[in-house]
């Protein structure tokens, strides 16, 4: 059945979250109105991550690696006129759905976002919440202040991204060359088509790679990525930001 034409779709890319999985499911099972599909990319999974997906009724697709990769395959595959990129670990308010449908009835807004509380089960990351909350200003104005001043804003995967699928498809989506940091690129593109926004309502997103890493240590491979990024040296990216599940 095709989704009306201000209905969402809610793009999930993938890869080993059997133990992520599990809560993402239940609360998107309890949205308020329900998105009219939920759309999970998996990139070769060899955990339990596949029949988790199955069992959850959502669509699934398949393909190589590489989150750019997966969300170009999501969004291609949308029936709505609406999308939404969630990460397996981030957990969304109930009202989302209302919340992307609000912001995106301001057509001067090209791409927007919730805002990131990084919390774990034990304890809330405010310094890295507060980092990961100012860098969508500082991080422009450092890496490309000439964009900045243009109104350029750059947000990130978890803060659950959100826009027009018609636009996302318009400026070439995600680039499936930069494994990392696509979701900068694409504020970029975004921001020619209009405003790049961050909503302030909380996704409650995990604090697994700070509680592998450390606070320190996190924030400054959050800090490094951005500055190689920031000068081109895409091949280097990977290797800076190794997988936590």
């Amino acid at each position: 059945m095709m989704a009306g034409a201000n209905a969402v779709t809610i793009v999930i890319p993938v890869l080993d979250e059997e133990r992520a999985l599990p809560r993402l499911i239940a609360t998107l099972a309890a949205l308020d109105p329900q998105p009219a599909e939920i759309i999970a990319v998996d990139g070769g999974s060899t955990d339990g991550t596949m029949a988790l997906l199955q069992a959850a009724g959502w669509r699934v697709l398949e393909t190589a690696a590489g989150r750019a990769i997966q969300i170009n395959a999501g969004v291609s595959a949308a029936r709505s006129a609406h999308v939404c990129v969630l990460h397996a670990d981030t957990i969304p308010p109930a009202d989302m759905v209302a919340v992307i449908e609000r912001t995106l009835a301001d057509r001067s807004v090209a791409l927007a976002s919730f805002t990131p509380l990084i919390k774990g089960p034990e304890k809330t990351r405010w310094f890295t919440t507060f980092h990961n909350w100012i860098k969508t200003w500082y991080a422009p104005l450092i890496t490309r202040p000439h964009l900045f001043f243009q109104g350029v804003r750059l947000l990130f995967g978890d803060h659950a991204m959100f826009f027009r699928r018609a636009e996302y498809l318009a400026v070439g989506g995600c680039d499936p060359g930069t494994p990392v940091m696509e979701e900068a690129d694409l504020c970029i593109k975004m921001a020619r088509l209009g405003k790049v926004k961050l909503v302030p309502r909380w996704v409650e997103t995990s604090d697994r790679r700070i509680a592998e890493w450390g606070p320190l240590k996190a924030n400054w491979i959050y800090f490094k990525v951005g500055i190689l990024w920031a000068f081109g040296a895409r091949a280097r990216l990977e290797r800076e930001y190794p997988h936590v599940r």
